[in-house]
C-alpha cells in the first residue's frame, strides 16, 4: 500500500477529490500572498467592518432612493417609513464603538494566545460548502435559543436586546444596533463554530461573509426578487419579512434565518 503525506490525505489526492481541492487553490495562494495582513491582529476587525459596510451600502442606496421612485419603494417591507441620516449616523457610530472598545482587544488576546496557523493547500470544494452549511446551521439553532431567552426572560431583555428593538422598521445599519453583550454573544457563536469544526481559514472566511451578509439582508428593509428566502424552496428560510415581522410584532420568528426552529416551537409568524 502507497501511504500519501498527511497534508495530502487531509485535502484529499485520490481521484475527484484532487480537482476540488484545485478548484479552490489559485483562490487561496492569492489570499497567501497577503499573509502578513491575515496574521495582524488588526485583521479581524478590518475584515469584518469593510464586508459589513460593504454589504450595507448597496441597500443604503435604495434607501436613498426610494423617497424619490416608487420602482424601489414598492419592494419596501414597510413603505411608509424611511430611513433617517441621524439613524445612520446613530448605527454607524455604536458599530465603530464596540468593534473598537470591546471586539478589538478580544482579537488581540486571541490572536496572542492562538497564533493564525494558514496551510499551504486550499481545502476540497465540497469539504467546504458542506463546513458553511453546518456552521451556518449551528449558528441559526444558537441565535435561535439565544434569541428565544432574550424576549422570554424580562431582565434579559430591557438590559441587552432592547436596544435592538429601538427599531421598529428595519434598515441595513440597524443589523449591529446592539449593545457590547448581544454583540460579543452572537460574535462568539459565528467565531466558535468553525473552531470547533476544525474548519479549514478559507471556510471560516467564508462563513464569516455569508453569515454577515445573511445578517445584514435579513435586517434591510426590503423584499427584493432575488432574496435568499425566495431562492430557497418550502419555505425553509425566512429572510428579510420573516425578521421584519419579528420587529414588528416580537412574541414571533426568533430564529434569524431558517424557519423550522420557530416552527417546532411554535412562533412562526409569515403574514402581517
Amino acid at each position: 500500500l502507497v501511504e500519501f503525506p498527511k497534508a495530502q490525505s487531509i485535502y484529499g489526492y485520490v481521484g475527484g477529490v484532487r480537482k476540488h481541492t484545485m478548484l479552490l487553490q489559485p483562490l487561496w495562494t492569492f489570499i497567501l500572498g497577503h499573509s502578513s495582513l491575515l496574521g495582524s491582529p488588526f485583521f479581524p476587525v478590518i475584515f469584518s467592518l469593510s464586508v459589513y459596510l460593504s454589504f450595507c451600502l448597496p441597500f443604503l442606496l435604495l434607501d436613498l432612493l426610494s423617497s424619490r421612485w416608487a420602482l424601489i419603494r414598492r419592494y419596501k417591507l414597510q413603505p411608509q417609513s424611511s430611513v433617517s441620516w441621524t439613524s445612520v449616523w446613530r448605527c454607524l457610530v455604536l458599530t465603530l464603538y464596540n468593534h473598537l472598545i470591546f471586539i478589538f482587544p478580544l482579537t488581540v488576546l486571541n490572536w496572542y494566545l492562538r497564533p493564525v496557523q494558514l496551510p499551504e493547500q486550499a481545502p476540497p470544494l465540497a469539504r467546504l460548502l458542506a463546513q458553511v452549511l453546518v456552521c451556518l446551521l449551528l449558528f441559526d439553532f444558537q441565535s435561535f435559543t439565544w434569541h428565544l431567552l432574550h424576549h422570554k426572560i424580562p431582565w434579559l431583555y430591557r438590559n441587552f436586546h432592547k436596544l435592538h428593538h429601538s427599531n421598529t422598521s428595519t434598515s441595513a445599519l440597524t443589523t449591529e444596533y446592539s449593545g457590547a453583550w448581544e454583540t460579543l454573544s452572537l460574535g462568539l457563536f459565528a467565531a466558535t463554530n468553525p473552531f470547533l469544526l476544525g474548519c479549514h481559514p478559507l471556510t471560516e472566511m467564508a462563513f464569516f461573509v455569508l453569515n454577515i451578509w445573511l445578517s445584514v439582508e435579513d435586517h434591510c428593509g426590503y423584499d427584493l426578487p432575488w432574496a435568499t428566502h425566495r431562492l430557497v424552496p418550502l419555505s425553509l428560510y425566512g429572510g428579510a419579512r420573516h425578521h421584519d415581522l419579528h420587529h414588528l410584532k416580537s412574541m414571533y420568528n426568533y430564529a434569524p434565518y431558517f424557519t423550522h426552529w420557530d416552527r417546532l416551537a411554535g412562533t412562526l409568524c409569515t403574514q402581517d
